[in-house]
């Protein structure tokens, strides 16, 4: 084992923060918390994962459900398109694989909403394959230690070749956790195991700026689309909504709130029911 490997791997040993998730190897479970740690932080989804996972168990019990039920579960994470598609991988993994989720990377990547981050994190944490995962905590790391801006190949290629064999989970978890304590956006060089050959250390500008699957600032959230979207979302987990109340559920112009229901309507987040609408 190389001494880059020994580093990272002696730091992490005290510092591996224990997540639920981080306790199983069930596929369906490691899925589940991937596609919902895509787009929302670990603390949000703590309570979330746990209640999904005790209603939905399995992929059988998850597309054997109404989507709407989906929905409702999912409500406060945000980005319901993820729930759309998780609830359209279970039937995919029911119908097509007999209830078992695929142990390869191109089974992985057919099912709806599963990308190439995804489907190697699912191969590395619950297969323990000797995969290489790249989320935005980990492309920083890869930038910054490398020493410039990296596109999306790239990154997954020297991520590859940094996997030691047989340790893909750890080695992964600990790459994950070094970029979301000490490798931030606001590094802390000092406590990083791998400063000593690390081609930036915080001098000049940073090479992680730009860098694929480094994460960017988002949008506001407030007056956003995304919040009356949520706001409708959040209405229809208890009683439908008349379309005449649309707009004063979505606090939006008529106009603004009647094109954000027919994306919704479009994506097959809600249904029409006559004059109201409801989820699925």
């Amino acid at each position: 084992m190389t001494d880059l490997h020994e580093s990272v791997f002696s730091w992490i040993t005290p510092r591996l923060r224990q997540l639920p998730w981080r306790d199983t190897r069930d596929p369906w479970l490691v899925l589940v918390s991937e596609v919902m740690l895509q787009q929302t932080g670990v603390h949000r989804v703590l309570p979330k994962w746990q209640a999904f996972v005790t209603e939905f168990p399995d992929p059988g019990a998850c597309a054997r459900a109404p989507l709407g039920d989906v929905l409702r579960l999912w409500q406060g994470l945000g980005y319901p398109r993820r729930a759309r598609n998780l609830h359209e991988a279970a039937r995919t993994i029911t119908a097509e694989h007999g209830g078992v989720v695929p142990d390869t990377l191109d089974g992985l990547l057919a099912l709806s909403g599963v990308g190439p981050y995804t489907a190697r994190a699912v191969l590395a944490f619950a297969f323990e394959a000797d995969a290489a995962v790249v989320d935005t905590n980990i492309a920083r790391v890869l930038s910054r230690h490398h020493g410039r801006t990296l596109k999306a190949r790239e990154a997954q290629t020297l991520a590859d070749r940094w996997v030691p064999s047989g340790e893909a989970w750890l080695w992964n978890q600990a790459l994950m956790d070094l970029g979301a304590t000490v490798c931030r956006p606001r590094p802390a060089c000092d406590e990083c195991p791998l400063s000593s050959d690390c081609s930036w250390r915080g001098e000049g500008d940073d090479p992680s700026v730009g860098s694929a699957g480094v994460s960017v600032a988002q949008p506001r959230f407030e007056g956003s689309d995304r919040q009356a979207r949520g706001r409708l979302m959040k209405a229809l987990t208890d009683h439908p909504v008349a379309e005449a109340d649309v707009a004063s559920v979505m606090d939006r112009p008529a106009d603004v709130a009647h094109r954000l229901v027919d994306d919704l309507l479009r994506d097959g987040l809600i249904v029409r029911d006559v004059d109201e609408l409801r989820l699925p």
